[in-house]
């Protein structure tokens, strides 16, 4: 019949069939027959949709910032996006208008809204580094935002991919952080050598203090060796002096016993001279012949010395002294036969 179409749709779209400006018959993934002259249809895509973004923002010291992500959303409720934006689409199924492009600069423009604020309070390099931050503040702005709601739009994730700045810019960051680099490098370089530098201080002060520790050590060694030196030669004079003590009082002593002995043996001498004396004491004024007599010797050797010896007393009385060969020939022989 003329004017009589069909038309089908996947699972992943909600249709809104409208017959003279009434809802006919709405739901995901619809196939079914429509005249064209009095029907309009709408298809919302449901499914998740990722929106990569890119747009530039001023720093606090003026420099432009370039951030550059993706917004992943969903549309949540289609009827209300489809009292807002145009998802009317031909017989062929294509959209008449290109209102999902209205759409993403929406929620992009929402992403930028929620960045400004935060990235104006920041300084070049602060903003460069704060991506974690710039992506909390958009969720943040998507949360309290009144037209993401009053259009349906759920936003799922937010993920910011890089923020730099300009080509100039960024050469001179990478000068400035070169630089840097160097400087850190030479003060690592100079660092480092000040460390070995101190380190082979520390290292001959330890080797100096070990040689006056070793010095120290070999001084107290000298000294005790000359304390035990001068100890041995205390103990070795102290010793000497005992036995030079030893020996006077050794020598006293035998010059005591000495005079003892001496003046003990002068005692027995005159003793033993009284006890002769005075055993002689009676023979003293005695004649020698009597003595001579009363010995009552009967050698006849005596006798002839005592001739003899009264011969010698009277030699001045004796003219002519005769004695016989035999009588000399016998004293001679006697005297060497017994020579005491």
């Amino acid at each position: 019949m003329l004017g009589i179409k069909h038309i089908k749709f996947d699972s992943m779209s909600y249709v809104i069939h409208y017959k003279k400006g009434q809802v006919k018959s709405e739901g995901r993934g619809l196939s079914f027959f429509y005249y064209a002259p009095s029907s309009s249809i709408v298809a919302i895509p449901m499914g998740s949709n990722g929106l990569p973004f890119i747009f530039n923002e001023s720093s606090n010291d003026y420099q432009t910032v370039s951030i550059q992500g993706q917004i992943t959303y969903k549309i949540a409720q289609p009827k209300i996006l489809a009292d807002v934006l145009d998802f009317t689409v031909k017989d062929d199924g294509n959209y008449k208008k290109n209102d999902i492009e209205k759409l993403h600069q929406r929620i992009i423009n929402a992403a930028q809204t929620a960045t400004s604020a935060l990235v104006h309070d920041l300084k070049l390099k602060e903003a460069m580094r704060s991506a974690k931050e710039i992506e909390q503040n958009i969720i943040n702005g998507f949360s309290t935002s009144q037209m993401l709601e009053t259009m349906g739009i759920e936003i799922l994730n937010v993920n910011v991919l890089s923020i730099t700045a300009t080509p100039e810019m960024l050469r001179a960051l990478e000068t400035e952080t070169r630089e840097q680099l160097q400087q850190e490098a030479d003060q690592a370089i100079y660092t480092r050598r000040n460390f070995a530098v101190e380190q082979e201080r520390k290292i001959k002060e330890t080797e100096l203090n070990t040689e006056i520790a070793v010095e120290e050590k070999r001084k107290q060694i000298a000294e005790k060796k000359m304390e035990t030196q001068v100890l041995e030669s205390e103990n070795e004079r102290q010793l000497k002096e005992m036995e030079l003590a030893t020996e006077i009082m050794l020598e006293t002593q035998r010059k005591q016993l000495l005079e003892q002995k001496t003046a003990n043996d002068k005692q027995q001498a005159d003793t033993e001279g009284y006890v002769t004396a005075t055993t002689l004491q009676p023979y003293k004024d005695m004649d020698w012949k009597l003595l001579t007599a009363l010995s009552n010797n009967s050698d006849p050797k005596f006798n002839i010395a005592l001739a003899f010896r009264e011969l010698a007393e009277n030699a001045d009385k004796i003219g002519n002294l005769n004695i016989s060969p035999d009588l000399l020939e016998t004293l001679v022989y006697s005297q060497n036969n017994h020579p005491e």
